[in-house]
């Protein structure tokens, strides 16, 4: 099959097909069908799920999630998975913030600093799975441990607690609460600057996706990387950026919480990378690489929050939530396994 007749999505596009056809081809479109699904069936269930507060409620639970889900979809695309994603979110914030209380910088370098550190944890990672081949599942598996350990033992060592705080006293806080932990409010609802980082962090690896050359060589790299080389595409490269790009958004997320909550403690995040994946298989991500939008994976991560919150708000035991989630997962991979394969007939040649 040629380029020619690839979407930017990495699905094949026949000339001449119905729209009704093409829609079916977008990999988010069991993902729109479902947080339809649930956002009706919450509201039956609860009144308070259909109002400004439950509403901000939800999408403060996504957004945190919704920013790491579309980095986490760019990168399965490209083909490789990143478990140490949730513990980095711990890591950046904890730099951030014992550069502020041990040293007493001022809190915009602190947060330069934690950048820096996890762009060259993603590089690392990126160096590691294409230098050496070994799968991303098991080099980055092995950064996670590191992290865990080096998040609790150098807290230990320097503070003699798993908790580091007093972020709220650093030189420069004030503007950094209004960039990364400002609201708003709408009726009752109490609305997070986050939920603006999410949206914008989309939008920017939609347009890269569909727009640039770039997004061509992530669904390539991802989905035939083998040819892909052979006609020129740098998929190392690609990958390398892609794992950059994935600890970045670790690094906002990990800020984020850190202006936010104003501490930071060394074993969060421990499991949220899991979470991160669902999202973006639910948003239609493949495991296998090539196909999936990061439009996709907010929905994927839309979907999460709504579950999460409207059994809160219904009133009915946590302990179903994980239910609800691998069920939400299998069906995802289930129904995006025969979309991919109605493709693969359909497509000419």
């Amino acid at each position: 099959m040629t380029a020619a007749t690839m979407s930017a999505r990495g699905t094949p596009v026949t000339p001449g097909r119905s729209p009704l056809l093409r829609a079916l081809a977008r990999p988010e479109l069991g993902s729109v069908i479902g947080a339809i699904a649930i956002a009706a069936f919450f509201t039956t269930q609860t009144d308070q799920f259909a109002t400004w507060a439950g509403v901000a409620n939800v999408l403060d639970v996504t957004a945190a999630l919704g920013i790491m889900a579309v980095a986490v979809a760019l990168l399965m695309i490209g083909g490789e998975f990143d478990l140490s994603a949730g513990v980095l979110t711990a890591s950046t914030g904890l730099v951030t913030a014992l550069l502020v209380d041990r040293l007493g910088v001022n809190i915009w370098e602190g947060i330069a600093w934690s950048l820096l550190f996890a762009l060259a944890v993603g590089f690392l990672n990126g160096i590691l799975v294409t230098r050496t081949r070994v799968p991303s599942f098991i080099v980055t598996l092995g950064t996670f441990f590191a992290l865990q350990g080096l998040n609790v033992g150098v807290t230990k060592q320097l503070t003699e607690t798993v908790q580091v705080g007093g972020v709220d006293e650093a030189q420069g806080y004030g503007v950094a609460q209004a960039v990364f932990a400002s609201t708003w409010t709408v009726g009752e609802g109490e609305f997070r600057v986050a939920i603006l980082w999410w949206i914008v962090v989309a939008v920017v690896a939609t347009l890269l996706l569909v727009r640039t050359k770039f997004g061509n060589w992530i669904f390539a790299s991802g989905g035939a990387p083998v040819s892909a080389r052979s006609v020129g595409v740098p998929v190392g490269r690609t990958k390398i950026l892609l794992f950059m790009a994935t600890a970045a958004a670790a690094w906002l997320v990990g800020t984020i919480s850190v202006v936010r909550l104003t501490s930071v403690q060394a074993n969060v995040g421990l499991g949220e990378e899991f979470n991160y994946i669902i999202a973006a298989v639910i948003g239609g991500c493949l495991l296998t690489g090539g196909v999936g939008s990061a439009i996709g994976a907010s929905i994927g991560a839309l979907i999460y929050g709504m579950t999460q919150q409207g059994i809160v708000f219904a009133q009915w035991d946590n302990d179903w939530f994980p239910l609800f989630l691998g069920g939400m997962l299998l069906a995802a991979v289930l129904i995006n396994t025969v979309v991919v394969r109605r493709r693969a007939e359909d497509s000419p040649g």
